[in-house]
């Protein structure tokens, strides 16, 4: 079946195209796009997107699938098989802001991944990490003072527990056997792990650099939860393709990750997601309060010189840490940190497809390119209009097909 959005304002992931255009998808793939009127096609069918704005599917370079909420206590309390019938409802809701495709970074295995493909839930397509590496008494060890360990590994999701460049190595395996699409390490402490926080130091650059090898070896890449400066530096000195939040960038750091081409997955949203919720009434441990309030403001700073410095951005929220269904208010804090309108919109697509599927035609308006469009019920011309995204997303269409 062809068909043909016309007149549209059209963001093709690189920039605006000049005046209104008309984009046409044959089955799952776009085959042209040309100015408004210059081809004519008969049993087509016909999209008036007239006054509407036109984008390739979103993509969010960093979300928890199975995590509904930063609460350890209310994870603990559910039953083991109910996380995987809320990524259902979580996957769900992502896909009607537009995003076709994600990131899980840690939570999702491969049985979710294929219940996606093969069209039994609805959802963006995933690329999954299965679970987070970390050293023992590190950011994914979920042992607690109380002796109860949060982080339980099921058969889909081994443990991603592991110490010195050897244990690293065979972790990396395991979760490569188990599915993974990438690694995700955790190469500092962090705001929602009881025993570390973000300037600890995690992982050594001999770890990184066995896990950067092994990945390399499965022709993939590791991304690195990186918040503290030193962490950052090791993880960028041992091969990681991109860094995690990011949220005590230096000087050096940035240069460090303009020299080796690496891409920044900001999640500025994640912090005050934490603070919301603790307001709300939520039970979330004051430690992981106090610190998501101390970082707010430091990982917004750092955020704003990366971008002026030109660190590639892509667009990742650590959804899960916050509602599903909420991600794309992440766009209006990348553009209020510093890019502009089209910088922002690059990252969510054309930018987060280089990172996460390189190989793939994603992320792009144009002939070739996999047929995900998003649809917006108006004329996208301003930054500011950023700020109510989610309410004019009027259809998404993933591989060619109306899903919402």
């Amino acid at each position: 079946m062809t068909t043909i959005f016309k007149g549209a304002r059209v963001f093709d992931g690189e920039r605006f195209l000049d005046g209104p255009h008309d984009v046409i998808f044959d089955g799952t793939t776009i085959t042209q796009v040309a100015p408004a009127g210059a081809v004519q096609l008969d049993d087509a069918v016909v999209v008036d997107a007239g006054g509407k704005t036109v984008t390739p599917g979103f993509i969010d370079s960093h979300i928890h699938s199975t995590f509904s909420g930063a609460s350890l206590l209310e994870a603990v309390m559910k039953p083991f098989s109910y996380q995987f019938f809320e990524a259902m409802r979580n996957l769900r809701d992502d896909l009607a802001l537009g995003i076709t495709t994600a990131r899980d970074a840690g939570g999702g295995d491969a049985g979710l991944k294929q219940a996606i493909a093969e069209g039994i839930i609805a959802g963006p397509r995933l690329k999954i990490s299965v679970n987070i590496m970390s050293q023992t008494g590190g950011h994914n060890d979920g042992f607690c003072p109380s002796g109860v360990d949060t982080a339980i590994a099921h058969p889909g999701k081994p443990s991603g527990v592991a110490d010195g460049p050897d244990g690293c190595r065979k972790k990396a395996r395991e979760l490569f056997r188990a599915g993974a699409d990438q690694i995700k390490i955790c190469t500092t402490g962090g705001v929602l792990s009881p025993a570390d926080s973000p300037e600890h130091s995690q992982f050594t650059v001999a770890e990184i650099q066995a896990i950067v090898e092994e990945a390399e070896a499965h022709g993939s890449y590791v991304l690195a939860h990186a918040q503290g400066t030193a962490g950052i530096k090791n993880a960028l000195r041992g091969g990681v393709r991109s860094i995690e939040h990011g949220i005590f960038l230096d000087d050096e750091a940035i240069q460090l990750m303009l020299d080796k081409g690496a891409y920044l997955v900001p999640t500025l949203i994640a912090p005050l997601w934490v603070i919301r919720l603790a307001e709300a009434g939520r039970p979330i441990p004051q430690i992981m309060v106090d610190k998501s309030r101390r970082v707010a403001d430091v990982h917004r700073n750092a955020f704003a010189r990366a971008a002026a410095a030109g660190v590639k951005v892509a667009m990742g929220t650590d959804t899960g840490v916050g509602p599903h269904g909420t991600n794309l208010e992440e766009l209006w804090l990348m553009y209020d940190g510093g890019l502009t309108l089209e910088g922002t919109l690059k990252a969510t697509t054309a930018t987060a497809a280089e990172l996460v599927a390189p190989n793939e035609k994603l992320g792009r308006i144009a002939a070739g390119y996999t047929a995900d469009v998003v649809l917006l019920d108006y004329d996208l011309t301003a930054g500011e209009q950023l700020k109510d995204l989610p309410s004019h997303v009027a259809a998404v269409y993933q591989g060619g097909k109306q899903v919402i």
